[in-house]
Order: structure tokens, then sequence, then C-alpha cells
């Protein structure tokens, strides 16, 4: 069953463009793993600092084994100390 992850950030507008080179780089390893789908980002209207990024995944399995492999760790490091915090996310199935 597919699942989508949705991860939610707080970005403050000072240290955008350093995420938006982290972000790029985690995507492209993403695009290579077997069971990713699509990935975008979305920033809050309303609130600038707000990002979501939602990532569609055939299975949760997939997910799991791209979410535990050492480069996506390396990168996602890298951004919760760039941001100073733990990344959120929940994962979702479809209905």
């Amino acid at each position: 069953m597919s699942v989508k992850i949705i991860l939610f950030r707080r970005v403050p507008t000072e240290k955008y463009n350093d995420l938006q080179s982290l972000l790029m780089e985690l995507r492209s390893v993403a695009e290579v793993q077997k069971g990713y789908i699509s990935g975008e980002s979305l920033m809050n209207k309303d609130d600038p600092e707000e990002y979501l990024v939602i990532s569609s995944w055939a299975d949760e399995d997939r997910w799991n084994e791209w979410f535990r492999h050492p480069k996506p760790i390396e990168i996602q490091e890298k951004i919760d100390e760039l941001l100073g915090r733990k990344t959120l996310y929940q994962i979702y199935y479809n209905g």
C-alpha cells in the first residue's frame, strides 16, 4: 500500500538558502531509490517560515529502507543542525 510522508519544518528566513541546497541533495538521493514516487515542498501562505514536504512512496517498507540509509541520515542531521530542531514527520496511508 502506498504511503505519503509529511515532514514539517520551521525555517528561519535567513537559513532558507542553506536549507534549499540540503533539500535538493536529499531529494536527489530519494529520486533514485526503489519505491520513491514523488515529492513536493510547500510553504505556508500565512507563515513563510513554515514548510511541509510531502513524499510519496510505494510502501512503508521502501520509505523505511531509504530513511535508515546512511546518506539520508547524514543529510537530515545537517538539516536538523541548521534549523536547530529535529524535523517532525508522520506516515499516512492512502485511504
